[in-house]
C-alpha cells in the first residue's frame, strides 16, 4: 500500500482529528528456530494500520496472545518492526538512531503492568525518578523540589522520597511509576494493563489519576487491556485485535452500542452485569475452542475457525473497511450475528 493510500485511510478513520501517532502496515514476526535453520515465524503483529489523535486515548482489546502488548512495544521501538512505518508527530521514527531515537523515547513512554517488577528494588523513589531525568537531559532548577511536586500530583508526598519500593503497596508503586514517566515530560504513553495487578478499589483511583493527568498535560494514551469495562471508561476510540490483526475499530460509544464483528460481539457478551435479572435475560455468545497459534494462523479470516456464522467466502481475508461512518470492520458478514 502506498504512503498516499495509507494517509487517506487514517484521515477517513479520524476525520478532522490531528494524529500524534500513526502506524502503517506494521508487522512483527518472531522467527521459530529449528536445529539448523528457521522453521517459520510467529506472526504476533500482522499488517496493522492505526492512528491516535493528540490528547485522546485509543483502547486496544483482545484475548491474551492476540498481539496487544507486542504492538505497543513495536510502536515504541522496544521491539524492532519486521516491516511497516511508525510516524510520530509527523516524523517517521521507524529507522531513527542515536540522539533522535533517544529524544523520541523521552517523548513516548510506557507504564508496565507489574508495579512490582518495573521498579528497581535497590533504589529510592528519588533515584528512580531522578535517574531517567539525568539520562534524557531533563533539566530543572531544583530536582528535589521538582520530584516532590510530581509525587504530590500522583497522590504521594515528600515523606516517600527516600523510601524503597518494598515499603509501598501495589497502588503506591504504580503511582511512583507514573511519576517517573511524567518527569520526562512525555506526550505519548503506552499503558500496558496498568491496573490489572491491583485491587479493584485501587484500580479506580489509578484510572481517575490517569484521566486527570491526561487533561492536565494533554497526554495521548494507547491503553492496552483485556478488561472491557475499564477500556470503555478510559478510551475515546477502541480497536479490537485478534491473532495479530485489527478486526474492528470505532469510537468507544459506537463500538459498545453497535458491535459489528462476531468476535467483538462475543467479547462484549462476556462482560459481567451486576443486576441478576438483566444478566439472566442477556444471551451470552460462547466461542468454541482456543485461539489458533500465531505460528500457523488460519487462511483467510483468522476468526473463521471459531466463528458461528463463517461461510466459504471467509476462506479469503476480509479487508478492514468503513462499514458505517467512523466504524471499521474486517468481516464479510458484519452485523449478522
Amino acid at each position: 500500500m502506498s504512503g498516499a493510500l495509507e494517509s487517506v485511510s487514517l484521515d477517513r478513520m479520524f476525520r478532522g482529528e490531528r494524529l500524534l501517532l500513526e502506524a502503517h502496515n506494521l508487522k512483527k514476526y518472531f522467527p521459530v528456530r529449528g536445529i539448523l535453520f528457521t522453521k517459520g515465524y510467529v506472526k504476533a503483529v500482522d499488517n496493522v494500520t492505526l492512528g491516535i489523535p493528540r490528547g485522546k486515548t485509543l483502547g486496544l482489546v483482545g484475548e491474551s496472545g492476540s498481539g496487544k502488548t507486542t504492538l505497543g512495544r513495536v510502536i515504541l521501538r522496544l521491539e524492532e518492526p519486521t516491516s511497516g512505518r511508525i510516524v510520530f508527530d509527523g516524523q517517521d521514527v521507524t529507522r531513527l538512531k542515536g540522539r533522535a531515537l533517544k529524544e523520541f523515547r523521552r517523548r513516548a513512554q510506557i507504564i508496565f503492568q507489574d508495579p512490582y517488577g518495573s521498579l528497581n528494588p535497590r533504589k529510592t523513589v528519588y533515584s528512580l525518578i531522578a535517574e531517567p531525568m539525568k539520562v534524557h537531559g531533563v533539566r530543572v532548577e531544583d530536582t528535589r523540589e521538582y520530584i516532590i511536586k510530581l509525587l504530590y500530583q500522583v497522590g504521594l508526598n515528600e515523606t516517600h522520597l527516600y523510601r524503597y519500593p518494598h515499603e509501598f503497596s501495589g497502588g503506591q508503586r504504580q503511582r511512583i511509576a507514573i511519576a517517573r514517566v511524567l518527569a520526562l515530560r512525555p506526550e505519548f504513553i503506552v499503558l500496558d494493563e496498568p491496573t490489572s495487578a491491583l485491587d479493584v478499589s485501587v484500580q479506580a483511583q489509578i484510572l481517575n489519576l490517569l484521566k486527570d493527568l491526561q487533561r492536565t498535560y494533554n497526554l495521548t494514551y494507547l491503553f492496552i487491556s483485556h478488561d472491557l469495562g475499564v477500556v470503555r471508561y478510559m478510551s475515546d476510540y477502541i480497536a479490537v485485535m485478534y491473532l495479530g490483526k485489527i478486526v474492528e475499530m470505532a469510537s468507544s460509544d459506537e463500538l459498545f452500542e453497535k458491535p459489528l464483528h462476531p468476535y467483538t460481539k462475543t467479547l462484549l457478551s462476556s462482560i459481567p452485569i451486576p443486576d441478576p435479572k438483566i444478566a439472566k435475560s442477556k444471551a451470552r455468545i460462547r466461542i468454541p475452542g482456543e485461539p489458533p497459534s500465531p505460528y500457523n494462523p488460519p487462511s483467510g479470516c483468522r476468526f473463521r475457525t471459531r466463528c458461528p456464522i463463517a461461510v466459504d467466502k471467509c476462506l479469503s481475508e476480509p479487508p478492514l473497511e468503513e462499514v458505517e461512518r467512523g466504524h471499521w470492520v474486517a468481516c464479510w458478514r458484519p452485523g449478522e450475528l
